[in-house]
C-alpha cells in the first residue's frame, strides 16, 4: 500500500489510481494479515469519502468486513459504509448488527464513534429506519455522555435530527436532549438545543 493513503483526502489522480484497485483492496478485507486488512480498509475509507459510488458493487463485502476482529478495520469500513448510505441503503441495513457490536465495543473510542455516525446517517433516511436505529443511538447517548468522543457523536446526532424521523423518535430525542439543553454549558448546551430545535420543526 502506498503512503498516499495516509492523508485525509485523495487527489483526482489518486482516485483514478485506486479505482483500478478497489476490487483487490476489498479482497484483502476477507484475507490478508491484520495489518494488511487495516491498510486496505484505510484506503477504502478514503475512497468512500472521495467517490463513494466506486464502492457500491462491494457493499456486501464491506458489511461482511465488520466481522473482522481488529477495531481499525471495522471503523474504517463503517466510515465507508456511512458514505455508501445514499447509494446503497438497503445493503447498509445489513450492517446494523455489526454496527451495534461496534457501538458498544469497550476498547475503542474511534470504533464507537464510527458506529454512531453510521447509525445516525442510516437512521435519518426513513421513518422506519429511524425507529430501528433510535434505541441504539439513545443508549449510546446515555452510555458515552461525557466521554472523549461524545461531542463528535452529538454532531452525528444533529445530522440525524435533521433527517426523516418518525414522530415518536422526534419526541424521544427531544426528551433525551432536554436536560443538556437546560443544564449544560458551552458546545454541549448549544448542540443539545440545536437538536431539540431541529426535531421541533
Amino acid at each position: 500500500m502506498s503512503g498516499k493513503a495516509q492523508g485525509t483526502t485523495l487527489s483526482a489522480d489518486e482516485i483514478a489510481e485506486y479505482e483500478k484497485k478497489v476490487e483487490g483492496l476489498v479482497e484483502v478485507l476477507s484475507s490478508g494479515s491484520r495489518r494488511e486488512r487495516q491498510q486496505a480498509a484505510q484506503v477504502i475509507s478514503l475512497i468512500g469519502k472521495a467517490k463513494a459510488e466506486l464502492l457500491v458493487p462491494h457493499a456486501n463485502a464491506l458489511v461482511d468486513a465488520l466481522n473482522r476482529p481488529e477495531a481499525q478495520t471495522r471503523w474504517e469500513v463503517l466510515d465507508a459504509l456511512t458514505e455508501l448510505v445514499p447509494y446503497e441503503s438497503r445493503t447498509c441495513d445489513k450492517a446494523l448488527v455489526g454496527a451495534e457490536t461496534a457501538l458498544f465495543d469497550e476498547d475503542s473510542g474511534p470504533l464507537r464513534l464510527a458506529a454512531m455516525r453510521f447509525l445516525c446517517r442510516l437512521g435519518a433516511t426513513t421513518e422506519n429506519r429511524s425507529e430501528k436505529t433510535w434505541p441504539l443511538i439513545d443508549e449510546a447517548i446515555q452510555c458515552y455522555h461525557g466521554d472523549l468522543e461524545f461531542q463528535d457523536m452529538l454532531l452525528a446526532v444533529i445530522d440525524f435530527s435533521n433527517g426523516k424521523l418518525s414522530p415518536s423518535v422526534k419526541e424521544s430525542l427531544a426528551a433525551r436532549m432536554k436536560f443538556d439543553a437546560a443544564n449544560s454549558k458551552g458546545s454541549l448546551k448549544k448542540r443539545a438545543a440545536q437538536i431539540i430545535e431541529n426535531v421541533s420543526r
